[in-house]
């Protein structure tokens, strides 16, 4: 073969090894009967549904404390895998209390019966028409899950998001609901100039419409469910869950005393807080350090 045509074929092969990484994906094609999660990838000027491997191991009944909150969730859930009318869900309140902890239990428990479930990151909530066209054709019940949800002053995602839920003229599809968590009940900041009606703030003539403007976002959903910081007894009482359930799984016995008590409310004070992420987290280190040894 001519030298000049294997240095051009050179040439051509390390230019498509540099030009490879900035092709765009291929997106996978998705079996929706063995895949239960996914999550939307960005790409370019719209994306993909990037299919997620999920585990079944944390149950309901590993949720305690928040017996309400499960109940209210896991039934509205029922209602939507049943085809029924439901709701779309707003679990707000203090972190690590185990909002995002029941989303992914009512899937480990309801995927037989059809439940999905797919994850948009909160930047991505511009893609949430493409998101549910992708979906709204398919026979499974789907979850649209956004954790950490909230908005800052002059973002303007928010109104998206309004126009998926109840907002415009095309209705969500009915195999489609959407849960979110969020730190913040009405999802975007609030200040006091908000309340200050009677004056002019910071040139809008009418504040108190631009507070039910901000508010509206939050009606949108119909189920509010609200999460609390825990009490001392609360947590301990998470710890011995978690240690019995770890230490059964690895064949350790152990026994809850006083010793113990005070090793997990020190890992709590040491951490600022106390709510189940603080316990499971504490459970694991106690649970491995006694494998160790």
């Amino acid at each position: 073969m001519d030298s000049r045509l294997i240095a051009l074929l050179e040439r051509a092969d390390r230019l498509a090894q540099r030009l490879e990484p900035l092709l765009p994906i291929e997106p996978p094609v998705i079996d929706w009967t063995t895949t239960l999660a996914a999550r939307w990838q960005r790409q370019g000027r719209s994306g993909f549904l990037q299919p997620l491997r999920v585990s079944h191991d944390l149950r309901l009944d590993d949720l305690l404390g928040v017996d309400l909150q499960r109940e209210q969730l896991a039934r509205n859930t029922r209602q939507f895998v049943a085809g029924l009318p439901a709701n779309h869900a707003l679990l707000w309140g203090a972190r690590g209390t185990g909002k995002s902890s029941l989303v992914r239990a009512l899937l480990a428990e309801h995927w037989p019966a059809g439940l999905r479930l797919v994850e948009i990151e909160r930047d991505h909530l511009a893609d949430l028409p493409r998101v549910v066209e992708l979906i709204s054709d398919q026979p499974q019940r789907f979850v649209l899950f956004c954790d950490d949800l909230s908005f800052e002053a002059g973002e303007g995602e928010y109104r998206v998001l309004k126009s998926v839920l109840d907002g415009s003229l095309e209705r969500a599809p009915d195999n489609v609901l959407l849960y979110a968590t969020s730190n913040r009940r009405h999802l975007v900041p609030e200040r006091q100039s908000d309340n200050d009606n009677w004056e002019r703030v910071d040139g809008e003539l009418h504040p108190s419409e631009a507070v039910e403007d901000k508010i509206a976002l939050s009606d949108r959903f119909g189920l509010w469910l609200s999460f609390y910081p825990f009490t001392q007894e609360h947590y301990l009482s998470v710890v011995r869950h978690w240690i019995g359930s770890l230490a059964a799984q690895a064949g350790l016995s152990w026994a809850w005393d006083e010793e113990l008590e005070k090793a997990a409310v020190r890992w709590a004070t040491g951490r600022g807080n106390r709510n189940g992420r603080c316990a499971y987290q504490f459970a694991r280190q106690w649970v491995g350090l006694r494998l160790l040894q």
